[in-house]
């Protein structure tokens, strides 16, 4: 699709019926990201994703979607600390959790580890520009490449990793003109997020694109507005709790058992045939 200038979609998915009904919309790319440890688990940073935890949901979305090109992203300190272990669990991604590609967040500094994965027989998607695992250097999430001299490390690092065997590039949170010319410098797929229109992908954390997001990012335009349509939701269930036409349909015994059910009881029968008691 990049080749023939077709764009291609990616969002983030966590669960096999979510990524069976993104698939049936035709979404190219599933991420299975780090951001679960927000949206799914209930933290406020990305760092705090368990890699089993992860292993497993990116296996359950694969299961879901199994015709997408499914993106197993690569959780905090499952590949810094070294090469040997950084191998071990990027396998893992394409074992245990089914995933087409790993993801990770990095700069030139990693460009060996990607070779070796690249050796390894493991595609590899490389993250630059703003990389949320490192946030904390920061004070925070922001945007990367508002400098001349930042710009341009970032397009160097793009540079490396594809001459380092990557597949795929993410930018996030950049300039238009930083995502032009990684464009013009590399020549694999580029995913942008929050990084102008040009980049051959777009991908958005699915829970910003449907309205399930308090406060969006401010590059995340949402197309649904899911959040008060389920807590609608919850409220009619109470009320219909609360009422009793909690609605469907009843089960019913087969005919004739009613009354043999009601001989039972009225005879004083024991219902059920109770183990002796010790004396």
């Amino acid at each position: 699709m990049a080749q023939s200038g077709d764009k291609f979609a990616c969002l983030t998915c966590y669960d096999a019926t979510t990524a069976r009904w993104l698939e049936r919309a035709g979404v190219h790319v599933l991420l299975v990201g780090d951001t679960a440890s927000e949206v799914i688990l209930g933290f406020d940073r990305t760092i705090d994703m368990p890699l089993d935890v992860l292993l497993a949901l990116t296996a359950a979305v694969k299961r879901g979607a199994p015709n997408t090109l499914v993106m197993g992203d690569m959780p905090f300190m499952s590949y810094q600390a070294d090469e040997a272990s950084a191998l071990r669990n990027a396998a893992r991604f394409l074992t245990e959790g089914r995933a087409d590609v790993v993801k990770l967040e990095v700069d030139a500094t990693f460009a060996p580890l990607v070779a070796k994965m690249t050796r390894a027989g493991i595609p590899v998607v490389a993250h630059v520009g703003s990389k949320p695992q490192q946030a904390m250097l920061s004070g925070g999430y922001g945007s990367k490449g508002r400098t001349a001299e930042e710009a341009a490390s970032i397009v160097r690092d793009a540079i490396t990793f594809e001459q380092a065997g990557a597949v795929m590039l993410l930018v996030e949170a950049v300039p238009d003109e930083v995502a032009a010319e990684i464009l013009k410098h590399t020549s694999v797929p580029l995913i942008g997020i929050g990084a102008g229109t040009a980049c051959h992908g777009q991908v958005l954390v699915l829970h910003d694109l449907i309205g399930l997001t308090d406060s969006p990012p401010r590059f995340a335009s949402p197309v649904a507005s899911l959040g008060p349509s389920f807590e609608n939701a919850g409220r009619e269930w109470v009320r219909r709790v609360a009422d009793g036409s909690i609605g469907g349909v009843r089960y019913t015994m087969k005919p004739g058992e009613v009354r043999r059910f009601r001989d039972l009881l009225e005879s004083g029968l024991p219902l059920t045939d109770a183990p002796d008691r010790p004396a």
